[in-house]
């Protein structure tokens, strides 16, 4: 009895994993990453560059392609550090963009939600190419930014898990396949 409990418990173990593999083999080849930011100064404004890689997967661009739009919302913090409280938040603000496949035209349109602009891409490269340069972005006012205060920026790419079509929420919450957010990029911002 004891034996075929073991069996069991192996047979299940061994099914479980062989589900699983499709999910781990494609776990790392799909993201979103910020691999460089800096500010400067610009007229009355801090303005900041990024570079961001985007790895979408095979199912996310399949998906893209079959109808699916995808977005995505640019997180930006600028704190001001304090040595006995907590950090005080200057500025928390957040730019939403969407990508999107037009069947009859054959182009990705890249939108950004926020201001209502759009532009036309002929390829999926040059969509997310036009995503993955963030160039002269005003952060913040430099009046809002103290003389003799330290501060920190960050940044946060999100993607919008909840705006996938509902039969598809489930899949994209479990598959690392669309784990497409990035992590918190932080640098220090100076006057």
């Amino acid at each position: 009895m004891r034996v075929l409990l073991n069996i069991n418990r192996l047979l299940i173990l061994s099914a479980v994993l062989l589900m699983a593999a499709p999910v781990l083999l494609y776990a790392e080849d799909s993201g979103v990453a910020i691999t460089h930011v800096e500010s400067a100064t610009q007229d009355n404004d801090y303005v900041m560059s990024a570079d961001i890689d985007y790895q979408l997967s095979e199912k996310t661009v399949e998906a893209l392609n079959n109808g699916v739009s995808l977005f995505w919302t640019y997180q930006f913090k600028v704190q001001e550090q304090r040595d006995y409280l907590w950090n005080k938040t200057v500025l928390d603000k957040s730019v939403r963009y969407g990508v999107q496949y037009h069947a009859l035209l054959k182009l990705y349109r890249v939108s950004n939600i926020s201001n209502g602009t759009d532009e036309n891409f002929s390829t999926l490269e040059g969509a997310l190419d036009k995503l993955s340069t963030l160039r002269d972005y005003p952060l913040i006012e430099k009046d809002k930014i103290a003389d003799g205060n330290q501060y920190i920026a960050s940044m946060q790419i999100t993607f919008e898990r909840d705006a996938l079509p509902l039969p598809l929420r489930p899949v994209a919450y479990m598959n690392p396949q669309w784990y497409l957010s990035s992590d918190w990029y932080t640098w220090p911002l100076k006057k």
